[in-house]
């Protein structure tokens, strides 16, 4: 084995930093479940994802800023933003529920309202989607 270095051809999201700029910025730099204002700990996180609608890809209310955690969690479907801007979490992540790491870092956050955005709230119509199409889809072996 060695190590090398290969050129490769690659695709760029092309205003993916406004995006980020405004989501963080709607949201004060801080996580919407945690308040961790670390900026490099936070991510602008799509509802519909990217891939899935390019119409939304920029618009901020398709945006809601996560820590690394959440954001993975998110994405992944294992926790859910319901209409009421509230937290729910899928049956896979449930399961895990006398593990030590979900009481550190998943119970203390179900049914918790999301600190609300300061101009763009997730839009109802994108918050539906997720849980129609991500939410609870993947299992957690």
């Amino acid at each position: 084995l060695k190590g090398e270095t290969v050129i490769r051809e690659v695709k760029t999201r092309v205003n993916q930093c406004v995006f980020r700029k405004i989501v963080l910025t709607n949201y004060a730099n801080k996580c919407a479940i945690t308040g961790i204002d670390i900026p490099e700990l936070l991510f602008a996180s799509h509802i519909v994802p990217w891939s899935a609608n390019e119409k939304y890809r920029l618009e901020p209310e398709n945006g809601i800023c996560l820590s690394a955690l959440y954001d993975k969690a998110f994405d992944k479907g294992l926790i859910g933003i319901n209409v009421d801007h509230k937290i729910i979490f899928s049956d896979s992540l449930k399961k895990k529920k006398n593990s030590e790491y979900f009481h550190k870092y998943f119970a203390t956050i179900e049914d918790q309202e999301i600190i609300k955005a300061q101009k763009y709230l997730p839009r109802k119509e994108f918050l539906e989607h997720h849980l129609d199409t991500i939410f609870n889809k993947q299992v957690v072996v």
